[in-house]
């Protein structure tokens, strides 16, 4: 019966080859969890950190008074919460004498969208509109309404951690018969 001997050399070669996979895909497993923390980390930004007052050509005067603060930016009874980033190029704002109508988009990482849900509801009573429905899931919508506007505010989360905010306001028809 022929017996064939297993070479020591080459048995330990199968061990380190072994144990070099495991410490690389440990130290991989440990690069990629320190990058996500590093990512959450930077999910706020300076302009959120400062504490003096902000005033631009968009007509917004803030006078902040904890680190998140709000903001009118051309609808002078809508407030936005602060922390939220004003999108211009998707943005417009249309202006007569009468009335004045327009969409505003915002975005944000790493914001729950039940707490933006709570600051419209809030707020937008505060400021003397009636709320008229809400729809809450992936995508939430609020609609308030005052004699003369409504207002539709849609929130949605993104799977990649935004959420984007989109702010419509415009004059309210009244349908005659």
């Amino acid at each position: 019966m022929l017996r064939i001997c297993e070479n020591p050399v080459h048995a330990s070669r199968e061990e380190n080859v072994k144990n070099i996979f495991l410490k690389k895909s440990v130290m991989i497993l440990l690069l990629v969890f320190l990058l996500g923390l590093a990512w959450m980390g930077c999910s706020s930004t300076v302009k959120e950190k400062r504490d003096e007052p902000v005033k631009t050509d968009r007509q917004e005067t803030t006078t902040p008074s904890s680190k998140y603060f709000a903001r009118n930016y051309y609808f002078e009874d809508v407030l936005v919460p602060g922390e939220l980033n004003y999108k211009p190029n998707k943005s417009f704002v249309y202006e007569t004498p009468q009335f004045k109508a327009g969409a505003m988009y915002f975005t944000k990482w790493r914001i729950d969208a039940d707490s933006m849900i709570d600051f419209f509801k809030y707020n937008m009573e505060k400021d003397n509109w009636k709320i008229v429905n809400t729809y809450r899931g992936k995508e939430s919508f609020l609609s308030f309404t005052k004699p003369d506007r409504t207002c539709t505010i849609r929130i949605k989360g993104k799977w990649y951690g935004s959420t984007q905010v989109e702010i419509r306001v415009g004059p309210l028809m009244e349908k005659k018969m």
